[in-house]
């Protein structure tokens, strides 16, 4: 019998006897209260009845004149000879009172309320414990499924980029086969697995993968599951989750964002009746007490270990510590093999040139990646993915998707132009700087413009040349603007390469001692979250004199990087304008226009463009040049040429546009 059936069925015992005890003590009408008809003439004959009340069936109600109450029936109704001759005769007449309902039909009529109002408040019960197929009465009870063999399909074949996290979780699943060889050496297992790592890199699916190799039992459940309100459920919850597996050893218990239940004690936030402190006390007693858990593995995720308490990862509990971080342009390219599995792909889709445009993306990115380019190529009924796809796919992650509906005016337009020329013409002439991968002046998310840069391998570390070369390059745009239009109509587009030079700077100064002046000290320490006993700031004691000498630093390596690119800005000044009006009449270029500009060459088009269909929209504009006048002297916005794919609606500027540089 389930679980539900035992709770509804003792629910229904309890209900029967509540309703049992109170019809007991309800008031009832029994044949020992009736008075015979007879008497009942007689006392009216002696003038003993006050009242009567006489209803439709011949039952008679009424007060004596002595204060007691009685109630009599009629026999054979309203048939007054008949009873006038059994008076007379002396015959003791005497009627039956109407036939009462049954018990059990009284109490359906007047409990079926009650029974409703009980059915409805178990059903909400079960509902704030979230469901899980526990009744009423089971709030101790663990919320953990167990996932059985035929359900777990996930092998360390579905898992690439983190070979190092694979490596040291294998010999888990070798102990779990073979736990003899083990234990003749005298070696034991880690009772206690951490995976650690940024969100999506992918720590649960590196636990489905050992709960699918080991072919054991394997038990998930949330961190989140086991706090409730009511003190001391989680504790319980703890215990009886240990208990079921203990008796399904050898088995893996999976607690995905443990830091919900395992943060810090001593906070100063609920005190010794913290029912979120009872349940990491029951669950620090069951991972390593007195009682053993041999043959139970705990394997728990978490991106935040910074919270947890030092009791929950000493060794005896969660003995290793298992990194699982984001994976490097080898590991991105064996991660997009994996999701490329069930895509049909065209000839010319390269996994290892994909990977190299998605320095930091995450398993999760990479598989949002691949998703978005079938996504695309379904959109446009195509049989297969190409590269073509893959490259929309990745540019509209990284910088957004394109803002068509948006249009600018073409003086607009061109100081966009102006400045992403300015960023990309920057970036290709300082050294140790990121090439200059694609640059557009189509508005994407909050951006008016971009320009990407495509690094050549990953970086770990950055050297103070490849840093100042990247102040450089974000102050490329305003310089530009500045050159051209003058300081006075200088645009807010830099306001975010302006927010990202100066930071990148002060960190230059402040935490990574590239300060010739100061030296290698810190003098502010990096914005971490706060969390629960954290510090929401970090002191540092300056002295006034220190405090001016880092702003003078930080405004000498500004300028410095500042004053350069304007040198470099004006040497190349043509190279600056021949990129405006590739941009101005491609909208988009990349790498090959770039090198062609740069070269000082003819510029070929970009792949795809049709040189036919842009001088036919040149024409058609030369032939209305009435219509272009009237439009120009009109209130209208001026309208963009065919070939430059305008917008119905005009761009707001009375705010500041963010103009990223995205990398």
């Amino acid at each position: 019998m389930s679980d539900m059936a035992k709770n509804l069925i003792l629910w229904l015992v309890i209900a029967v006897v509540l309703m049992s005890v109170f019809q007991s003590f309800s008031p009832s009408t029994t044949e020992e209260q009736q008075m015979d008809y007879t008497r009942f003439i007689q006392d009216v004959r002696q003038g003993q009845i006050r009242d009567a009340n006489v209803d439709r069936n011949g039952v008679i109600t009424g007060e004596k004149r002595s204060g007691e109450e009685y109630i009599t029936v009629i026999p054979g109704g309203y048939d007054r000879d008949l009873i006038n001759d059994l008076v007379k005769q002396g015959v003791r007449a005497q009627g039956k009172l109407p036939e009462e309902t049954s018990f059990l039909t009284t109490i359906f009529v007047s409990w079926f309320p009650m029974i409703l109002l009980i059915g409805v408040w178990i059903f909400f019960m079960r509902q704030m414990q979230g469901g899980g197929g526990k009744g009423a009465m089971s709030f101790g009870k663990s919320k953990a499924r167990q996932l059985s063999e035929e359900q777990i399909k996930t092998t360390f074949a579905d898992v690439a980029g983190c070979d190092e996290a694979k490596a040291e979780v294998e010999e888990l699943v070798e102990y779990l086969r073979e736990p003899e060889r083990f234990q003749k050496l005298g070696g034991r297992i880690p009772s206690g697995i951490l995976l650690v790592g940024q969100p999506g890199t992918g720590k649960t699916l590196l636990a489905k993968a050992i709960a699918g190799e080991a072919k054991v039992p394997f038990f998930t459940i949330s961190g989140s599951d086991f706090v409730e309100m009511f003190v001391g459920v989680g504790a319980s919850r703890v215990r009886d989750m240990f208990e079921q597996a203990k008796k399904a050893a050898p088995c893996i218990i999976f607690i995905d964002e443990i830091d919900a239940v395992g943060r810090k004690r001593g906070s100063g936030i609920g005190g010794g009746h913290d029912e979120r402190e009872q349940t990491l006390n029951q669950m620090l007693v069951e991972m390593d007490g007195f009682e053993g858990n041999e043959g139970v593995i705990v394997i728990a995720a978490t991106n935040r270990p910074d919270v947890l308490d030092p009791a929950l990862l000493r060794p005896g509990r969660f003995d290793r510590q298992v990194t699982v971080g984001l994976p490097d342009i080898r590991g991105r390219a064996q991660i997009l093999k994996v999701h490329m599995r069930k895509v049909p792909l065209n000839d010319d889709v390269k996994a290892s040139v994909i990977a190299r445009g998605t320095p930091g993306f995450s398993g999760a990115d990479l598989a949002n990646l691949v998703n978005e380019a079938a996504l695309g190529a379904a959109r446009k009924a195509l049989r297969v993915v190409g590269m073509k796809e893959f490259d929309a796919a990745k540019d509209k992650i990284m910088m957004g998707s394109e803002r068509k509906s948006m249009v600018i005016s073409e003086s607009e337009k061109e100081m966009t132009a102006y400045h992403e020329a300015g960023h990309a013409l920057i970036g290709r002439l300082v050294p140790d700087h990121d090439p200059v991968y694609k640059v557009s002046i189509i508005p994407r998310g909050r951006a008016l413009g971009v320009t990407m840069y495509l690094p050549e391998q990953d970086r770990f570390s950055h050297s103070k040349q490849h840093l100042e070369s990247n102040i450089s390059s974000l102050y490329g745009g305003r310089i530009a603007e500045q050159l051209i239009y003058g300081s006075d109509k200088v645009s807010t587009g830099a306001s975010n390469d302006i927010e990202r030079a100066t930071d990148i700077a002060r960190k230059m100064v402040t935490q990574w001692g590239l300060s010739e002046k100061l030296g290698p000290m810190l003098f502010a320490q990096e914005e971490g979250e706060i969390f629960l006993g954290g510090s929401s700031s970090k002191s540092f004691h300056l002295s006034e004199e220190t405090a001016k000498l880092i702003d003078e630093e930080i405004k000498a390596v500004i300028n410095r990087n500042y004053q350069r690119a304007e040198e470099l800005m004006k040497e190349n000044i043509d190279i600056l304008h021949a990129m405006k009006d590739c941009l101005m009449k491609y909208e988009t270029i990349d790498a090959l226009q770039i090198d062609d500009l740069m070269a000082r060459t003819t510029v070929r088009p970009p792949a795809g463009w049709d040189d036919k269909d842009s001088s036919d929209s040149k024409s058609n504009k030369s032939n209305g040049d009435s219509t272009t006048e009237q439009e120009a002297s009109s209130d209208e916005p001026e309208q963009v040429k065919d070939d430059e794919k305008a917008s119905p609606v005009k761009a707001d500027t009375s705010k500041p546009s963010d103009d990223t540089a995205a990398s």
